[in-house]
């Protein structure tokens, strides 16, 4: 499985998103065209910004249309958008404009619509249901659905139930969510306007430059030829790939249709190889400097700066890895990998050439660093990237191949734009209704107000609601509706939202339907139970550090937060409990490992991560009794 179309395919079966129409011809410049307007105008705007509410309705006039024009009604329809698509798409046009030709009358008339007001609210709403339907499928707009009728029938639930209210009309419904900032226009509508198109726009760009093809050959160049090599390199291009691609899915499939042959020619079974490809893929979006959608939500939830939000996620990415890479250390001894001699450039030469692909990353961060906003800074990290590419003839970004760039980020924005608006409708029931303090009260008393199981509670259901719906809104409906369950027991708000972050993210690696592991045993072959089971257990200290968060104080050092010195503990703790989790789910030590042995380190990296003296203690101690005892163990067998 090498080939373009394949690896599309693969995307398209198993992405939360939905493949765009292949357009040809006219309609192709038209969309090209208009794409490009809208992200030269939103470049523009991070220098020159204006009223947020109209903003958010002409980004949302100009995506809805485009959306329907990209995205074909079902899984089998043409590449030729039809008279229908064309319907909806004018229609699109007007519903979205009409608020916005009378903007100011709109907003004052909120508490007494007009029937055109409510008329044409209701349109806006179907519409963007239908343009979820399209790009992410039938789930999330059949949960909005839910979340409505609920506004709309609660007022019948019995009085004495939790979840009751007091009842809503249509009118009442629609004008929360198309008259204000709590629906479709609200936050989520905002960040993908913001924040994600600027960041697609930046990554079509630097994919368009040549520097997916960088990172790949970097990555088969910067380890030593040894039995694990082809595994630190899967990892570390799905590393650097996911600075472009933002998917675990599509990250997983462009690493692995690149990286399995080599995978295979090494040794690796096809259920280990396709771990190894999705615990690469999902790592993408957790790691700094472009993390998920999400992350940008919650800077704005949070009203702190995006930085802040990748200083959070900086030392929980450092102890993923490292639990991949000490997974992939004991695999390669377990299965008796080998080196494999790859036909790629040398490291040094590759990056004295191509290294300037770097820069652009580091710009982003170095300017948030000294002040810029990220709207500012990924614009000249976007600029920088355009002007380099003119290093390379190949993939000089010349004004025909950097207006498809630009355009490439516009059309990339369509479905998370989609799934944002749609997501607005879920915060507006939850805020109309008070739906989260109440759910919440209900969490908390089912747990018997015991944060850890609260916490075990929420981290199921935000995983069972990844399943269903993609990362980003399952995200939002666990931040409205769980988060303030975690808030109510004295979790801080940083914390609560990074824990729904990490597992809203690791849904797509998660059993029974992780999305990521199922596109990895397609290219590999392998059995998919087999090849989620193993993925599972490569990400497994991403599931357990969150805990840590929430249920100690000592956590908040794993969010980079406190003194120097609380930090540096924080991680060198948890680095030794991903360590030795490590060593209890491969099975090795310095050899292989016996179940005695598995069981007291499994236990230590428990109480490791608790991240108090005594029960940190306990654990150092559990930890070195297993080491001892397998020390003896191999001494005895050597013996024999």
């Amino acid at each position: 499985m090498t080939n373009t179309t394949s690896a599309d395919e693969l995307i398209a079966e198993f992405d939360a998103e939905r493949p765009a129409r292949r357009l040809s011809g006219r309609v192709a410049q038209a969309v090209t065209l208009v794409a490009l307007g809208l992200s030269l105008y939103v470049l523009y705007r991070a220098f020159r910004p204006g009223p947020v509410l109209p903003y958010r309705m002409l980004f949302l006039a100009v995506v809805l249309p485009l959306t329907f024009v990209c995205y074909k009604p079902g899984r089998r329809g043409t590449d030729r958008p039809g008279a229908d698509d064309w319907a909806l798409a004018a229609l699109a046009l007007v519903a979205c404009l009409y608020p916005l030709a009378v903007f100011d009358d709109f907003i004052r008339r909120a508490f007494e619509p007009t029937t055109l007001d409510v008329a044409a609210g209701a349109v806006i709403v179907l519409l963007v249901l239908e343009a979820c339907r399209r790009t992410v499928g039938w789930i999330l707009p059949a949960v909005c659905v839910g979340f409505a009728a609920y506004a709309y029938y609660g007022g019948y639930l019995p009085f004495d139930w939790a979840v009751g209210h007091r009842g809503y009309d249509l009118d009442r419904i629609v004008v929360s969510f198309v008259m204000g900032t709590d629906g479709v226009y609200g936050v989520p509508l905002d960040v993908a306007a913001t924040y994600i198109i600027l960041f697609t726009v930046y990554g079509a760009v630097l994919d368009h430059s040549g520097a997916g093809k960088f990172f790949v050959d970097v990555s088969l160049a910067a380890f030593r030829r040894s039995r694990s090599a082809p595994g630190r390199t899967v990892t570390l291009a799905g590393f650097l790939l996911g600075t472009v691609s933002g998917s675990g899915v599509a990250t997983t499939v462009s690493v692995g249709s690149v990286a399995w042959p080599i995978l295979r020619r090494a040794g690796y079974p096809p259920e280990q190889g396709g771990g190894v490809l999705a615990a690469a893929g999902i790592g993408a979006i957790l790691s700094p400097p472009t993390l998920g959608a999400a992350a940008f939500i919650i800077a704005e939830y949070m009203r702190v700066s995006y930085l802040t939000v990748l200083l959070y996620a900086t030392i929980p990415t450092v102890l993923y890895y490292l639990g991949v890479f000490l997974a992939i250390e004991m695999d390669a001894r377990r299965y008796g990998t080998r080196a494999v001699e790859v036909d790629a450039p040398s490291l040094w030469p590759l990056i004295r050439r191509f290294g300037y692909h770097f820069s652009s990353l580091f710009v982003i961060v170095v300017l948030m660093a000294l002040g810029q906003s990220p709207f500012r800074a990924v614009v000249y990290a976007t600029l920088l990237a355009l002007v380099l590419s003119f290093l390379d003839s190949e993939h000089a970004l010349t004004p025909r191949r950097a207006a498809r760039a630009l355009a490439a980020g516009t059309t990339g924005v369509l479905p998370v734009a989609a799934t944002c608006a749609a997501a607005g409708l879920i915060v507006a029931v939850v805020t109309l209704t008070g739906l989260g303090l109440k759910a919440s009260s209900l969490i908390v008393g089912a747990s018997g107000g015991l944060l850890a199981v609260t916490a075990l509670l929420c981290a199921v259901a935000v995983l069972v609601l990844g399943l269903a719906v993609p990362v980003t809104a399952s995200f939002v409906i666990a931040a409205v509706v769980i988060g303030p369950a975690l808030t109510d027991l004295g979790v801080s708000q940083a914390e609560a939202y990074m824990f729904i972050f990490y597992y809203a993210v690791l849904s797509e690696v998660s059993p029974p339907t992780a999305l990521s592991a199922f596109a990895a045993s397609a290219i590999t072959g392998g059995n998919a139970y087999r090849t989620m089971m193993t993925t599972w257990k490569y990400t497994l200290p991403a599931f357990l550090v969150p805990f840590a968060f929430v249920l100690t104080p000592g956590g908040a050092g794993l969010l980079a937060q406190g003194t120097f010195g609380e930090i540096l503990a924080a991680t060198a703790v948890s680095a030794v409990a991903v360590a030795a989790l490590a060593a209890a789910t491969g099975g090795r030590l310095l050899g292989p490992a016996g179940p005695v042995e598995r069981v007291l380190c499994a236990v230590a990296a428990i109480l490791l991560l608790f991240l108090s003296p005594l029960p940190a203690l306990a654990g150092a101690v559990l930890l070195i009794v297993a080491v001892s005892l397998h020390l003896v163990t191999r001494e005895r067998e050597a013996e024999h």
